[in-house]
């Protein structure tokens, strides 16, 4: 098993790997909060598409449909109830307006659940969140070491003794 950057779990990694590591986590994190963002935008638009669909597809039907729609309910009502033709049309009227009212309404519908999607805004309120965090976190105190100058004359000594 091994660590992202291809270190051996458990060995003890310098603080350019670790923060190379976190560089390249942060990176796919970031990356992953984009595609998350697109997903639910592509989501909302599909939700706002089907609501136009809806609303077309209303009027469509209004347009189109009244007058086969009037003159054939028109003329099936007074067949059943022998009323004045004027009132059979005006009931036929009435049935297209209710058809294409009860379609607006799943327009209305589709178009309120768009609206109410806060897909993208949850996304950047996670990544803003993330920043926050980063920008407050601290590094931990490391122990001093000597500085590489002071140990300069040990080395030097340690390797003529080897080589003697």
């Amino acid at each position: 098993m091994s660590a992202p950057d291809g270190s051996p779990v458990g060995a003890e990694r310098s603080i350019g790997q670790l923060f190379a590591s976190a560089t390249t986590e942060m990176s796919a994190l970031v990356h992953d909060e984009i595609a998350l963002a697109k997903a639910q935008l592509k989501q909302d638009v599909k939700r706002g598409a089907t609501s136009g669909g809806a609303f077309s597809a209303a009027g469509v039907l209004l347009l189109f449909s009244l007058p086969m729609l009037n003159f054939a309910l028109a003329y099936g009502i007074r067949t059943w109830s022998g009323w004045n033709l004027a009132v059979c049309f005006l009931l036929s009227f009435a049935a297209n307006v209710l058809v294409a009212g009860v379609l607006a309404l799943i327009g209305v519908a589709f178009a309120k659940k768009a609206k109410k999607s806060q897909g993208p805004h949850k996304v950047a309120a996670s990544m803003k969140e993330t920043a926050n965090v980063l920008q407050k976190a601290k590094p931990h105190p490391r122990p001093e070491t000597p500085a590489l100058e002071d140990r300069a004359p040990q080395a030097i000594e340690a390797v003529a003794r080897s080589s003697s």
